[in-house]
């Protein structure tokens, strides 16, 4: 929840004057409960968007980071008070899981993926197939020279956060007509 890539993309949404909620799954900082191979964490998830329906009354656009990319894809994906879904480091194995993403076949809210093409859980080689099969409305961001967590390379060097927020802004510019303040 206060790692740099969560708070920059929460930067960014809110410079759109959304509300935002950051959460942790639980086990995660000051959470209770223990690790729960995504089950739990999706039940997390679903809990949030439950108490943002009944306490914000907006529509919700549902961003996620690493592991919490996978989780809020799945929880979002069909549940129409999601009208848009933000993957960040969308990973493919990371801390011995593999993650697969068949459900995004039939998600059709618009989506958009932001990974750095020197991701180490998420290799493009990898994650680009499996996201190229997602239903329409989709676009894949690269941003070139960014590691997982939009930092830079020795070949690249230097934080990538801002194109990270570049591309969420452009996005929801483009996606819901909304304008940054």
């Amino acid at each position: 929840m206060h790692n740099k890539v969560v708070y920059h993309a929460m930067k960014a949404l809110s410079s759109f004057g959304l509300p935002v909620v950051r959460f942790n799954f639980r086990s995660v900082g000051l959470s209770e409960g223990e690790f729960d191979d995504g089950l739990g964490e999706l039940e997390d998830t679903r809990t949030v968007l439950d108490w943002m329906e009944s306490n914000l009354q907006l529509p919700i656009l549902l961003a996620g980071f690493s592991f919490g990319s996978f989780v809020g894809m799945r929880a979002g994906c069909g549940d129409e008070r999601v009208k848009g879904l933000i993957g960040l480091g969308v990973p493919f194995r990371a801390e011995g899981r593999s993650y697969s993403y068949p459900f995004l076949a039939n998600c059709t809210q618009p989506k958009v993926f932001i990974s750095g093409t020197e991701d180490q859980f998420g290799p493009r080689d990898a994650v680009e197939p499996m996201l190229e099969k997602a239903a329409d409305p989709k676009e894949i961001v690269w941003i070139e020279g960014a590691e997982h967590f939009f930092q830079g390379t020795p070949s690249s060097p230097g934080p990538k956060l801002d194109r990270m927020q570049a591309a969420i802004r452009s996005w929801v510019q483009e996606t819901f007509g909304l304008n940054a303040g």
